[in-house]
């Protein structure tokens, strides 16, 4: 569970910076992709699924 963790957190700061500079390169998408799949492996995965959800069904009872 810590070489997970280490990871996820390790996936999440390389995300970031590569978004902060700018392109998105192939190398980027590839380690966001792991990023996503390595937190749909952790126990955060429920609350940012319900959060989704929630932000989803805001949405959807906006009016334009």
């Amino acid at each position: 569970m810590a070489i997970s963790i280490s990871l996820v957190l390790l996936l999440t700061v390389l995300a970031v910076i590569f978004l902060r500079n700018g392109g998105l390169k192939l190398s980027h998408a590839i380690v966001c992709a792991l990023l996503g799949f390595l937190l749909a492996s952790t126990s955060m995965a429920p609350t940012i699924h319900d959060g989704i959800g929630a932000t989803a069904n805001l949405v959807s009872s906006l009016n334009p």
